[in-house]
C-alpha cells in the first residue's frame, strides 16, 4: 500500500547541509500496523511527512496505494492527501476559532455530502466520548480531548491510511491509551497505521517495527 524508493531529503541549513532521510526503502501493506522509532531529529516527521505528501524527497519515489505521490501536481497532491490520508499530529492542529464538531469536519474531502458527514461526526463523537463538548472550543478542552478531537478529524473520512506522528506525546498514560484503544479498533476493521514515536505505547498493537537514525531506516525484530 505504502512504498518508498530509494528516498531521501536533504535540507540546507546556515551551517550545511544536513541529512534527513537517507535511502530510505521501506513498504507497508494493507492492513498493517507500522511503528518507527528513534530518537529526536533522527528523520521520524521528516519520514512521516514524506509519506504523507506534504515534504518531497530530494530524490527518491513515494507510491501510495499505486499512486506516485510527487508526481502529482500540489494542487492534485492535496485532493489525494484529502482523501486519501488521515493525519494525527503531536501538536493536535485544531482551529481555534471553531468548535470540536466544526474541528472534526473540517476532516471531509471537498465535494462530500455535508449531511452524511455531520451525522458520521457526530457518531465519532458519541464513540470517543466527546459528545457533551460538542460545542466547545479546543481552549476549552483537554489535551486528551482535543487528541480525540483530531482522531475523529482523522477518522471522519474513513481513510485507508492513518499517519500519525508521536500522537501521545503530550498525553498522560490513561488519555494515550485511550488514543492507541480507538486507533486498534480502526486497524482491527481494515485500516492501515503508520505510528512514529519514541514511546513503547503501540508496541503491543504493532504487526512490524522500524527504527530510524540519522535518517537511515531498519527493521527491528519484536
Amino acid at each position: 500500500m505504502i512504498t518508498c524508493d530509494d528516498v531521501s531529503r536533504e535540507f540546507i541549513t546556515r551551517h550545511g547541509r544536513v541529512q534527513g532521510l537517507d535511502q530510505v526503502r521501506f513498504s507497508v501493506a494493507r492492513g498493517e500496523f507500522v511503528t518507527i522509532k528513534g530518537a529526536s531529529g533522527s528523520g521520524k516527521s521528516t519520514l512521516l511527512l514524506t509519506l504523507g505528501g506534504m515534504q518531497r524527497p530530494t530524490q527518491g519515489t513515494v507510491r501510495l496505494d499505486g499512486c506516485e505521490v510527487y508526481a502529482l501536481s500540489p494542487a492534485d497532491r492535496a485532493r489525494f492527501r484529502a482523501r486519501s490520508i488521515g493525519f494525527v499530529f503531536q501538536l493536535f492542529h485544531l482551529l481555534p476559532y471553531l468548535d470540536t464538531l466544526e474541528n472534526v469536519l473540517t476532516g471531509l474531502p471537498p465535494g462530500s455530502d455535508a449531511v452524511a458527514g455531520r451525522k458520521s461526526a457526530v457518531t465519532l463523537l458519541e464513540q470517543l466520548g466527546l459528545a457533551e463538548r460538542a460545542r466547545h472550543k479546543p481552549a476549552t478542552l483537554s489535551a486528551g480531548e482535543r487528541q480525540r478531537v483530531a482522531l475523529a478529524r482523522a477518522l471522519l473520512k474513513k481513510p485507508p491510511v492513518i499517519l500519525a506522528d508521536e500522537p501521545t506525546g503530550n498525553l498522560d498514560p490513561d488519555n494515550a491509551a485511550a488514543v492507541f484503544e480507538h486507533l486498534s479498533r480502526y486497524h482491527q476493521a481494515g485500516g492501515t497505521v503508520v505510528v512514529v514515536t519514541h514511546g513503547t505505547d503501540a508496541d503491543r498493537l504493532a504487526n512490524r517495527a522500524f527504527h530510524i537514525a540519522n535518517g537511515r531506516l531498519k527493521e527491528t525484530t519484536r
